[in-house]
């Protein structure tokens, strides 16, 4: 499978697991769950598609560990920060599952995914 599309359906998958760790992390939290898990596929949806593509040019499962992380606290951030805002204390059970899911999703490309097949040019021997 390619990096990408692996990153999109592994990041989906993954930011469903995030949502739903919000009963775990924050009980309270369960009259909103089905938006947070919406929310959190659609953030894990994301993450996946621009992990993919960084895997894609960069061929280095270290780099795309890191850069999974970041990606993952990057988006993770607003929705942390917009919960603050609103007198919402829930930093860590935002911000660590979105980096776990960055991690696991820049991992799993770089080691599981597919390099793009090379066009090879009609002249080319």
């Amino acid at each position: 499978m390619n990096k990408v599309l692996l990153g999109i359906m592994l990041g989906g998958v993954l930011g469903i697991f995030d949502g739903l760790s919000a009963l775990v992390s924050a009980p309270e939290t369960r009259p909103e769950i089905l938006g947070i898990v919406i929310g959190s596929t659609v953030k894990g949806i994301v993450a996946g598609l621009v992990i993919g593509f960084f895997s894609r040019k960069v061929n280095s499962l270290a780099l795309g560990v890191v850069f999974g992380l970041a990606v993952g606290l990057l988006l993770a951030w607003p929705i942390a920060y917009m919960n603050a805002l609103a007198g919402k204390s829930y930093y860590w059970q935002i911000m660590l599952p979105g980096g776990v899911l960055g991690t696991i999703v820049g991992f799993a490309t770089q080691r599981y995914g597919e390099a793009r097949a090379r066009r090879v040019g009609a002249l080319s021997s």
